[in-house]
């Protein structure tokens, strides 16, 4: 299983990187898409649907993915306002009365759509601006949780969602605020910011921090809920793409929203 791990992890950031930086804009957005499908085929699992549907789902999303890019910027000011008060409001209260889709698909078609629609345009929209740009803020997430896991495991006892994810502790959330922290200071030196600016942004990286908890306890929630450990077995150690990404739904659509407002 570790190998596994290990070779997969591996094929991914090779994967990732070369979409980023070999492909032109116009590709990278395309496969941007097939991966949003690909986890919308996966939501329609959690959902307990059957093959067809799920396929069927994994196609709506590429229709509103290419809707929303022809649409242009507006359709993706929308998509992310909307996703940021998704995952501000109604995620928290999901998670505090553990809603479920239980007959009732639509629903859960419609929160598939407001997870992975805004993601995938600010997947462009960040690439757009510059491949280092996007690593940047995906990074965040991985430094969080990252962070999180190991200060979890040195020093967590407080639990921060026992009936979701056993694992996760307030310690945890702590170390993920402090490592956001640290790497926000050191992106800072690398471009050189400084004084209000690095006030500002060090502020803003504190609720893109809770947001990727929000993201990843919601996703668990999911899971939990359809009796499944992973959202598919498409990557082999790692579960599913909705697996890898679940903290990247909560944490891009806000990130591009604010890099938006800032003019950055």
């Amino acid at each position: 299983m570790l190998k596994a791990r290990v070779v997969t992890a591996l094929l991914l950031a090779a994967g990732l990187l070369g979409v980023l930086f070999l492909l032109p804009h116009l590709a990278a957005t395309v496969v941007f898409a097939l991966v949003a499908a690909t986890a919308a085929w996966e939501w329609a699992g959690l959902m307990r649907i059957d093959q067809p549907a799920r396929f069927m789902f994994g196609g709506v999303v590429l229709l509103f993915c290419w809707q929303s890019f022809v649409a242009g910027d507006t359709a993706f000011l929308m998509l992310w306002g909307a996703a940021t008060v998704f995952w501000l409001v109604l995620a928290p209260l999901w998670l505090r009365y553990k809603w479920s889709f239980a007959e009732n698909d639509f629903v859960g078609y419609a929160v598939g759509v407001m997870l992975l629609v805004p993601t995938w345009a600010a997947m462009a929209a960040l690439h757009a601006r510059g491949p280092w740009i996007l690593v940047g803020v995906m990074a965040l997430a991985w430094v969080a949780d990252i962070a999180a896991y190991f200060t979890g495991r040195a020093f967590g006892r407080r639990k921060l969602a026992p009936s979701i994810s056993p694992g996760k502790t307030w310690e945890g959330v702590g170390g993920a605020i402090v490592g956001v922290l640290v790497y926000g200071m050191a992106v800072a030196f690398v471009v050189g910011l400084t004084g209000i600016p690095l006030i500002l942004g060090l502020l803003a990286l504190l609720p893109l921090t809770g947001l990727t908890i929000i993201g990843d306890l919601f996703e668990s929630l999911m899971k939990r809920q359809a009796g499944i450990k992973d959202s598919s077995n498409l990557l082999p150690g790692h579960g599913g793409v909705l697996d890898r990404i679940d903290s990247q739904l909560s944490l891009l659509p806000a990130a591009a929203l604010i890099l938006h407002w800032s003019g950055q």
